[in-house]
């Protein structure tokens, strides 16, 4: 909503432009009216809408053109000002409604007929035919600045005229709201469905009337409301619940009766500017990240993301099914998971995302761009259903990695592993068998949905922890990572000294720890053409020997590797020390593991 209003006042000569600003300053009609009003500003505190209003007079006599559409520019609502005890209709309101710097304006009009006083009939007749052929006029009021008549309703619905606007919600001429108008209030309607019956039942009712107004509703005031809409239609009303259609006649009948503040406290409660988009400080709150710090989604945001997945999930199958998961999204402007997020998180065997599945893709979001994940859940409006300030409150913004390495302890719960291989050489395999799909599996993937991230939960000493793996990055952000997957294939003659080359180039005087994969290991294994043998390379370099992969099984792959390396990303304070006992101990802990799982 802005944050003051500004009116101008036009009209031609002696309709009482001046009288009409005079007597609402003074509250008495003044004994003599100079050609023009200096500019007057009405604090909040005494205004109806708590906005400081400022307005201002225009004089054809003081002031040319050029400064008239000066002022038109500036204006936030003009005021016609016509006399009604002129029979003639007024030349000013044509001459004015032509005129290019108005119509470039489209601000809101409001036509005053002053001088009440002086007849005994309304002006109205004579007005109508320009209000109906000029959709951008507001309404039209009859006043008297001698007798003081509509005077502070005159500046009131001028400022009414700007915080709530009838002509982004209404189209006086089809007598219906604005397409625009429907999807937002459609939204809102969704998103205060609890439940997802398509009904407001009386608790969701006094949720959202609490939400919008601070206040519940009465019980009788309550059922007076669906009284409303039951005399009005015969489907606005089910199960003593509101209806989408019952919901929407509420606010089309208060815009027609001229309550469309009411509407728009709604709209602008759930985030909607005055073009009915949601506003950019609602979608993208403040959201300060230090470098080296990573964020993830709070422990009552898993808590609303859970209730959002149980509302959608109608069968109770714990998976989304397409139909279910376009439901969830029909909140949203466009659909923003696409078919490579079935190939990012755990589906079942349908290829539905899973609650896991679900859970991972949301963690990746808010990892990898936050911006994107506060936007997402203002869509779904979780500042309002949880009552926070923003989506903001969602987000914990984990310390800097350096003091986590100093202090040898994180709070983390999501880690990142970046594969680095030659083309070729299975890292695709080795990423999707992180989500339990062997090579027959992989297989049917269309090229078009494959993805260069892979997440879920691995267990690491009884803890959940969110593992991200994906490949193919070398930029200085992407280097950034927890852990590091050297994988070569082992069939392949020249595909081990790629990974020594990226060892050699960005990680060998690192602190993050790298783990060499052996992958392919079901086919026979060739000589690597490189000057020392991928067991003597590790050993040189102080990593974890070389760990045999495949997942060419008939069963799930293993999650032994992954283990290890999230084990390594979560324990990485004890790893950055090469010379270290503690580095030994570990990498023959993790050979030991690998030999018992290969017998």
């Amino acid at each position: 909503m802005r944050k003051d209003v500004r009116i101008l006042l036009v009209g031609e000569p002696k309709v009482g432009k001046t009288s009409l600003i005079m007597s609402l300053v003074s509250e008495e009609f003044p004994d003599v009216v100079p050609y023009r009003a200096e500019e007057i500003t009405i604090p909040a505190d005494v205004t109806p809408e708590r906005v400081p209003t400022h307005i201002v007079d225009y004089s054809e006599a003081e002031q040319t053109d050029e400064q008239l559409d000066q002022e038109i520019s500036k204006a936030n609502v003009i005021c016609i000002v016509y006399s009604v005890n002129n029979k003639k209709r007024p030349r000013f309101i044509p001459h004015l409604l032509s005129c290019d710097s108005l119509c470039s304006a489209r601000v809101p009009l409001i036509l005053v007929g002053n001088k009440s006083d002086l007849v005994e009939h309304s002006s109205m007749e004579t007005i109508l035919p320009i209000m109906n052929q000029h959709t951008e006029i507001e309404t039209c009021v009859e006043c008297s600045a001698k007798n003081l008549k509509n005077i502070s309703e005159l500046f009131y619905y001028a400022q009414k005229a700007v915080l709530h606007p009838t002509g982004p919600l209404y189209c006086p001429e089809q007598k219906e709201m604005k397409p625009a108008c429907i999807r937002a209030l459609m939204r809102i309607f969704k998103v205060s469905d609890l439940d997802n019956d398509g009904i407001l039942n009386d608790n969701e009712l006094n949720f959202f009337q609490r939400t919008c107004f601070n206040t519940p509703l009465a019980p009788q005031a309550l059922e007076d409301v669906k009284n409303v809409v039951r005399k009005n239609m015969t489907d606005g009303v089910c199960d003593n619940g509101l209806t989408l259609k019952g919901f929407l006649f509420l606010h089309t009948l208060f815009i027609q009766r001229g309550r469309h503040e009411t509407t728009w406290t709604v709209l602008r409660r759930f985030g909607y500017d005055d073009d009915l988009e949601l506003h950019q400080d609602y979608l993208f709150p403040l959201l300060k990240i230090p470098p080296d710090c990573t964020t993830e989604l709070n422990h009552n945001a898993y808590l609303f993301l859970q209730s959002v997945f149980d509302k959608y999930d109608k069968d109770r199958d714990c998976a989304l099914s397409p139909e279910e998961l376009k439901d969830l999204f029909d909140v949203f402007p466009y659909m923003p998971w696409g078919p490579d997020v079935n190939n990012t998180v755990c589906t079942n065997e349908q290829g539905w995302i899973t609650y896991q599945g679900y859970m991972s893709q949301w963690t990746l979001t808010t990892y990898l761009d936050v911006q994107r994940c506060l936007e997402y859940l203002g869509y779904l409006g979780y500042s309002i259903i949880t009552e926070q300030e923003s989506q903001a409150a969602s987000i914990t913004v984990t310390r800097d990695k350096k003091v986590d390495l100093q202090k040898k302890q994180t709070q983390r719960c999501v880690f990142r592993c970046n594969i680095f291989g030659a083309s070729g050489s299975g890292k695709t395999g080795f990423l999707q068998s992180f989500l339990g799909r062997n090579l027959m599996h992989q297989r049917t993937i269309k090229e078009e949905h494959k993805s260069y991230y892979a997440i879920n939960t691995i267990y690491v000493y009884g803890q959940e922890k969110y593992l991200l793996v994906n490949f193919d990055v070398l930029s200085d952000a992407e280097l950034s990572c927890d852990v590091v997957c050297l994988l070569y294939d082992i069939s392949n003659p020249g595909s081990f000294e790629y990974c020594t080359k990226v060892f050699k180039q960005y990680f060998m005087d690192s602190k993050i720890p790298c783990l060499m994969i052996a992958a392919k290991s079901d086919l026979p294994e060739a000589r690597q053409q490189y000057a020392a043998s991928p067991m003597e390379f590790c050993r040189q370099h102080r990593i974890p020997p070389p760990q045999a992969f495949t997942c060419n099984t008939a069963a799930t792959p293993s999650k032994d590797i992954f283990v290890k390396l999230a084990t390594m990303a979560v324990f990485r304070s004890f790893l950055n020390t090469s010379l270290s006992a503690v580095h030994f101990i570990f990498c023959y802990r993790l050979h030991k593991t690998f030999l018992k799982h290969s017998e």
